[in-house]
């Protein structure tokens, strides 16, 4: 009819709100989180970056430096405008006695940081020493990760005589001082060969710092995941699935691992910082990295008796270091953030 008047909703009738997005998933949203985060991303950054410079260094010492790194220099000779001067030139402090390695020439070219006391490019060795300081925290930390993973999960889950006998080896590790057991490690077998199955690791290897340094350092991890495992295995979903006749190596698989990854990614880059600055201290005590090899460590410790006269030995990769490090412990309080449904309470 014309004249109708139109049909209204009965009394308390409201219109349905718009469907809502669907939600995201655990590991999308802690991405989203991780995005919106500029320290975390800017540290990114900066790692990416470090380790893109580091990855070049053969063709900087091959187009840029045109030296090796890695030989003696002593009697070598660069042209700066357009004279030519000598890489290690007589000391004039005190009785000048002694000589002195060239000074930083700051320019996109051989000997941009100077020479050491071997007349070696300074800035050459700093990218190849980079390498291997990241290789030897990447590995290490893969090494301690995964054992301190498999060490927490069998010990929390089983339980029991498993249980106490895991905890035993734990605190008997934990109960050493880490740079004390690691420099004991490190003298007894830097001079001998360490067979493991198939595998031959000899003193001068990179392999043995690395094995080293990712032992020491599982305790401190394995601790925590025993802990987050213990705590999951009296779950609803865990006791559930255990009434259900799940296999118990099935439950620990699927259902108690996915959920201490994420603790698990909280320590790889907090664990590869710490792993970064143990090797720059055997290497600096010459038990880590061995010559002719060259680390962050070992630069420095080349640089000890040229602080007086070239400090840029030292200094240079005491600062990488530092920028390496605390981007690495940027970023990990961002995935520490991202992944912790608990951060918007302390938000």
């Amino acid at each position: 009819m014309s004249g109708a008047e139109p049909l209204r909703a009965p009394a308390g009738w409201s219109e349905p709100a718009r469907l809502a997005p669907p939600a995201l998933g655990y590991w999308a949203g802690a991405f989203r989180k991780l995005l919106r985060n500029p320290s975390a991303l800017a540290s990114f950054a900066v790692l990416m970056l470090i380790v893109l410079v580091c990855a070049a260094a053969p063709y900087y010492a091959r187009d840029v430096s045109h030296t090796d790194p890695f030989a003696s220099n002593v009697g070598g000779s660069i042209m700066v405008g357009g004279k030519s001067v000598d890489v290690l030139q007589q000391a004039t402090n005190g009785l000048g006695l002694g000589l002195t390695p060239i000074g930083p020439l700051w320019r996109f070219g051989p000997y941009a940081l100077g020479a050491d006391d071997q007349g070696r490019d300074v800035a050459a060795r700093l990218l190849y020493g980079g390498r291997n300081s990241l290789l030897i925290g990447v590995a290490s930390t893969l090494i301690c990760l995964s054992l301190a993973t498999l060490t927490g999960l069998v010990a929390g889950f089983f339980g029991g005589l498993t249980d106490r006998v895991i905890s035993i080896l734990l605190d008997i590790l934990w109960a050493f001082p880490i740079y004390l057991l690691a420099i004991s490690l490190s003298i007894v077998l830097i001079n001998q060969s360490l067979v493991i199955g198939p595998l031959q690791i000899t003193g001068s290897s990179l392999a043995l710092p690395i094995l080293i340094i990712g032992v020491v350092y599982v305790p401190y991890v394995a601790r925590p995941i025993r802990g987050q495992v213990l705590s999951l295995r009296n779950s609803e979903f865990v006791l559930a699935a255990t009434g259900l006749g799940v296999p118990r190596f099935r439950i620990l698989w699927r259902d108690i691992l996915p959920n201490v990854l994420s603790t698990v990614i909280v320590f790889a880059p907090l664990m590869m910082a710490l792993n970064i600055l143990t090797e720059a201290a055997l290497s600096f005590l010459s038990v880590g990295v061995q010559p002719p090899a060259a680390s962050w460590g070992t630069i420095i410790r080349d640089g000890e008796g040229l602080l007086y006269t070239q400090p840029m030995v030292a200094v240079a990769p005491g600062i990488a270091i530092v920028l390496t490090v605390l981007a690495l412990n940027i970023l990990g309080d961002g995935l520490r953030d991202a992944l912790d449904p608990r951060a918007k309470l302390r938000i």
